[in-house]
């Protein structure tokens, strides 16, 4: 299901930080990717063999999903192996991934980003580590894209355009 690439090449370190392996964090907003408020299991399968098709992934990769309490199940049933958050209400897995973007030292321990959502609320987030020499990605349908985060971001994978070269991770 998921091609991997394989383990991490050595790169060399920004702001005197000690030589680290190159890896990615990809952030998974499942009800956003899935466009529904309440994804089945079926949906959720569907989005991350779209996802899969898209991108390559790194032996030492790291996945975190996001969803409201009622769709964490199908979120890990759906999407195993990964590292799970869930906050319902309003922008609940969007709050929960900004938490891990803010608060985790993102850029400080991985070299790409992959955010898979299009909601605005991660142009700060996506803008900082950018600036940072992180290399974001943003992976989302072109029709529910924020003009603001693709801006902000390194480069867009859309979801909806046909899988060209994937993009290494």
């Amino acid at each position: 299901m998921l091609r991997v690439i394989s383990g991490g090449t050595r790169c060399p370190p920004g702001g005197g930080r000690a030589w680290f392996p190159e890896r990615a964090l990809h952030l998974i907003d499942i009800e956003n990717l899935a466009g529904a408020g309440k994804p089945s299991l079926d949906q959720i399968r569907g989005v991350q063999g779209i996802y899969a098709g898209h991108l390559t992934f790194g032996a030492l990769d790291q996945f975190v999903v996001a969803s409201s309490r009622l769709t964490l199940l199908n979120a890990a049933r759906g999407w195993p192996k990964a590292r799970y958050r869930a906050r319902s209400g309003p922008n609940g897995a969007d709050l929960e991934l900004l938490d891990v973007l803010w608060h985790e030292d993102v850029d400080t321990r991985f070299t790409r980003v992959m955010i898979g959502s299009g909601d605005g609320a991660f142009t700060p987030a996506a803008a900082s580590l950018t600036t940072a020499g992180v290399h974001v990605t943003v992976v989302s349908w072109r029709g529910s894209l924020s003009s603001r985060l693709a801006l902000a971001a390194s480069e867009v994978v859309y979801l909806d355009a046909p899988p060209s070269e994937p993009v290494a991770a």
